[in-house]
C-alpha cells in the first residue's frame, strides 16, 4: 500500500468551473482540474504522491489518513449566543428537542464544500 492510498481522493464536476474537479481534503488544499474526470483523477493521484514527498522532504509529519476513519456520530458546535437561542426556539416551536432539529436541517440543506476557482490553464493544480 502507497502512503497516498491513506488519503480520501474525491474527483466530481463542478457547474461553477464546468470541469471536473479533484481534491484531497485533509492533505493538501485545491486541487486539479480538466475535461476528463479519469484524468483528473490520475493527475490527483501524482499531486498527492507529489505532496506527500514535499511533507516527508520537510520533515514534517504528515496529517491523519481520511480513508477509512470512524465517526462517533457527535461533535460539538460552536454558533454564538443569539444563533443558539434561535435555533432552540424554532425547535420548540417545531416540537423538536435541539438535536433532532439541528440533524434535520443539516438532513434537508447537506453541506457542500466549495471547489476553489479554476486556473486558467487546464490540468493544472489549484
Amino acid at each position: 500500500m502507497k502512503k497516498s492510498d491513506r488519503y480520501l481522493k474525491i474527483v466530481e464536476w463542478s457547474e461553477e468551473d464546468r470541469c471536473y474537479v479533484g481534491t484531497c481534503p485533509g492533505l493538501m488544499f485545491g486541487g486539479v482540474h480538466g475535461d476528463d474526470e479519469t484524468e483528473v483523477y490520475k493527475q490527483l493521484c501524482q499531486v498527492v504522491d507529489e505532496w506527500i514527498h514535499v511533507i516527508e522532504e520537510d520533515g514534517e509529519p504528515l496529517p491523519e489518513s481520511t480513508v477509512g476513519k470512524e465517526y462517533s456520530g457527535k461533535f460539538v458546535l460552536r454558533v454564538g449566543n443569539e444563533l443558539h437561542k434561535q435555533l432552540a426556539i424554532e425547535a420548540l416551536r417545531e416540537g423538536d428537542s435541539l438535536n433532532s432539529y439541528c440533524v434535520r436541517l443539516l438532513r434537508e440543506n447537506p453541506p457542500r464544500y466549495r471547489n476553489h476557482k479554476r486556473s486558467s490553464k487546464q490540468g493544472n493544480t489549484l
